[in-house]
């Protein structure tokens, strides 16, 4: 079958996203590029079409919710849930939260295939499924299946092209089981192309032509990619071929599990310190949910028409609903100290890092 749309897919550590270019409609190096709405439950029973899907997956008590409280326009019978809901609710109980399953997946000290998440589900807890990193890849993948066939039932994402993002960095493993994830998702026939290849894609196509006039013989760009769990460095040359410019990938760093996680864990020792000021000290369980409470803090403090400060709320177990919720706050200027300033900080051109 011929496909109708070429498909982009970014199975992001915090975030996926869908992207597609209507093949029917586009001549040469002329396309629309458009970026799909995903529907995913915002709310226990409400749902909506965001065009980011949060990398979360919620494994829910059996009890927690009512009956048919997940269903989807496309599935009735969902005992688990992906996207906005899976991370409020993890929010509030992180040993059933799975979280960065991209980062384990690049994370090549670990069986994959083994069912290792949620890393915090406590060993009392034993109600609680765990599941592997291929496994969390596959079920985000058949979420944007599922979503982008709902809403195309006339042509089936399987029977498109799809272009699979990964980090540069990513070992042989990590790339064949996200290639994998994607068999077990239906999507067999879907190809993987370097997340920083894809940015200088982006940048090309967006420049409606005029990328030749800003690069010269010899020039070498270098494309960063600082992402949710990992951070890559590419070095593209600028070469000649048949008398054209031309891009070439002459060098991939080396892979560096370092991103958004990481700053959201500064974040959360922050604060950590705020409250045990004030006498409160945080369990394993506690600090869990005040590192996702950071990271909510942290996307409202760096968004556009940003407030002064984001509030801070770590649940606490026990009996007690009412005043039982360690509060505090985060403001703009501290986001700015210790995320801007602290993991880039502005150093001379001719620093280099300290070697071993």
């Amino acid at each position: 079958m011929t496909a109708s749309y070429s498909i982009g897919i970014d199975l992001g550590t915090t975030h996926s996203a869908l992207a597609y270019v209507d093949l029917d409609l586009s001549e040469g190096e002329e396309v629309a590029l458009h970026v799909k709405d995903i529907g995913q439950h915002v709310g226990v029973g409400q749902i909506e079409d965001k065009k980011l899907l949060p990398s979360f997956l919620y494994l829910p008590h059996p009890g927690e919710l009512a009956p048919g409280a997940l269903a989807l326009p496309w599935k009735a019978d969902l005992a688990f849930t992906v996207g906005e809901l899976a991370r409020q609710l993890g929010a509030k109980t992180p040993m059933r939260l799975v979280s960065s399953a991209k980062s384990w997946l690049g994370h090549g000290g670990v069986d994959r295939r083994a069912p290792i998440l949620p890393p915090k589900a406590m060993q009392d807890e034993g109600d609680i499924p765990r599941i592997s990193p291929l496994e969390a890849s596959t079920r985000y993948l058949a979420h944007l299946r599922d979503a982008w066939d709902h809403a195309h039932p006339e042509a089936p994402l399987a029977d498109q092209d799809v272009v699979i993002t990964v980090p540069a960095s990513f070992d042989p493993g990590a790339r064949e089981l996200t290639s994998e994830a994607a068999r077990l998702a239906g999507l067999d026939h879907a190809v993987l192309l370097e997340e920083p290849q894809a940015a200088l894609y982006a940048w090309v196509q967006r420049s409606d032509g005029g990328w030749r006039k800003q690069v010269k013989l010899g020039d070498v760009i270098l494309v960063v990619d600082l992402g949710g769990g990992t951070s890559d460095m590419s070095l593209i040359a600028v070469t000649e071929e048949g008398g054209n410019l031309t891009l070439s990938r002459v060098a991939v760093g080396e892979h560096i599990l370092l991103g958004g996680d990481n700053m959201d864990l500064a974040l959360a020792a922050f604060v950590q310190k705020k409250l045990e000021q004030q006498g409160h000290k945080l369990d394993a369980w506690q600090m869990g949910a005040l590192v996702h409470a950071c990271r909510n803090a942290k996307e409202t403090l760096l968004a556009d028409g940003a407030p002064d400060a984001a509030p801070i709320v770590v649940p606490t177990r026990g009996s007690k609903l009412i005043g039982g919720s360690l509060r505090t706050e985060l403001t703009g200027k501290e986001i700015a100290e210790l995320l801007v300033e602290g993991f880039f900080p502005v150093v001379a051109s001719s620093d280099r890092p300290v070697s071993r």
